[in-house]
């Protein structure tokens, strides 16, 4: 959290609905590739993931992407999952080097 933040003020049941609305968003947009969300905004659908087990969630890193995924994560990546190209890479380590203290 940061101080004075509004975004801190935001009733949770309000940001859960805009988070799950999120999830099952990117779960209906297959063609978006972590690789390219992480190029383009320094994080992807692991990412959330990770920040759900970081807020809580007991399950283990499997379990967290198989929920934000929707399926387990090894057949995520077997249906949907494209090979990274080289310029897709750099993108995503000059967009990581932006990313701030809280990702």
């Amino acid at each position: 959290m940061t101080d004075n933040d509004p975004l801190d003020t935001l009733d949770d049941a309000v940001a859960a609905t805009a988070f799950r609305r999120l999830v099952r968003h990117l779960r209906n947009r297959h063609d978006a590739q972590n690789i390219d969300l992480m190029g383009l905004s320094g994080f992807c659908r692991n990412c959330l993931a990770d920040w759900i087990r970081d807020a809580g969630y007991e399950g283990d890193k499997m379990d967290a992407r198989a929920l934000i995924h929707g399926m387990p994560f090894g057949e995520w990546k077997t249906k949907h999952q494209t090979e990274a190209t080289p310029e897709q890479l750099a993108r995503m380590e000059e967009s990581l080097k932006k990313n701030g203290a809280e990702h």
